[in-house]
C-alpha cells in the first residue's frame, strides 16, 4: 500500500498514532509531504519524529517542506559561524533547533541538515493507471522545473493551482492548512469540514495539512489504493 501523510510539525504523539493505525509493513511506502519539523506544542519531539520515520519497516519518501528547509539553513549558518560570534545570530524562529541541540551532537545535526537538503522537491508515482505528483506546497508538470520556492512555499497563483491542478495528474500537497481555506464551506472536504483532507472539484488536487502542530489540529493520512483516511 501507499500512504500519504500531511505536515507532522514535530508532533511525535500524533505520528505514532497514525503509524499504529496504518500498521505499515516492509512492502508499504509512506510518502511524507514535508514540514516534519517545527511547532508541535507539548508533543514537540523533532528527534523522536526523525527516528520514527527513519525506523519504518517500509519505504519512506520524504518531500522537502519550507520548515524543513529553514531548519537546515539555520543549522548550516549556526555551526559554520565561529563559536565566539554565534551570540550575534538571531535565534531560530521555531523550537526545533534548540530541541535537537538538547538531544544530539553538532555532527548529527549537520547530517540531518544534509539529509534535508538532499530531499526531493517533487515525487512522481504511477499507480493503478493514475499518475500522482507529490510536493509540499504546489506541484508542476514533471518536465517543467520550477525554482525551490515554488514547490516548498507556493506562488501567488496557488489558489488557481488548488482549483485547476496539473492536467493528467493527481496532486497531493500539504503546506496550506485545510481549516484556513477561505472557501471551506464548499463541501469539498472528504470528512467533516475544517481539519480534514480537502479536494477540488476536479479531484486532481488533495490537501493533507490538517493543522498538526497547532492547537486543535490533526495529522492526516490517506491510502492511495483504498482511499481510506486516518486521523490523529
Amino acid at each position: 500500500m501507499h500512504y500519504v501523510i500531511g505536515d507532522i510539525h514535530n508532533d511525535l504523539k500524533k505520528l505514532k498514532q497514525i503509524l499504529k493505525q496504518i500498521n505499515i509493513t516492509k512492502d508499504d511506502e509512506l510518502i511524507v509531504l514535508g514540514d516534519v519539523f517545527d511547532r508541535g506544542g507539548g508533543n514537540a519531539d523533532p528527534f523522536g519524529v526523525y527516528c520514527a520515520l527513519a525506523g519504518l519497516q517500509g519505504k519512506c519518501s520524504w518531500i522537502r517542506g519550507n520548515h524543513d528547509d529553514w531548519l537546515a539553513n539555520y543549522t548550516y549558518e549556526y555551526f559554520n559561524t565561529p563559536e565566539k560570534k554565534r551570540h550575534k545570530l538571531a535565534p531560530y524562529g521555531y523550537n526545533s533547533f534548540e530541541l535537537l541541540r538538547q538531544r544530539i551532537t553538532e555532527v548529527d545535526m549537520m547530517n540531518i541538515a544534509d539529509l534535508i537538503k538532499g530531499l526531493p522537491l517533487q515525487k512522481e508515482l504511477e499507480l493503478e493507471g493514475k499518475k500522482y505528483l507529490f510536493a509540499h506546497a504546489m506541484t508542476s508538470y514533471p518536465d517543467v522545473r520550477e525554482d525551490d520556492r515554488y514547490y516548498i512555499r507556493g506562488t501567488m497563483d496557488i489558489d488557481c493551482f488548488f482549483f485547476e491542478g496539473i492536467d493528467g495528474y493527481i496532486s497531493m500537497c500539504g503546506h496550506t492548512p485545510t481549516d484556513s481555506i477561505v472557501w471551506k464551506k464548499d463541501r469539498r472536504y472528504l470528512d467533516e469540514p475544517g481539519n480534514s483532507i480537502w479536494h477540488n472539484d476536479r479531484h486532481n488536487v488533495y490537501l493533507l495539512d490538517c493543522g498538526c502542530g497547532f492547537a486543535g489540529g490533526r495529522l492526516a493520512c490517506l491510502c492511495l489504493e483504498t482511499k481510506e483516511r486516518f486521523y490523529a
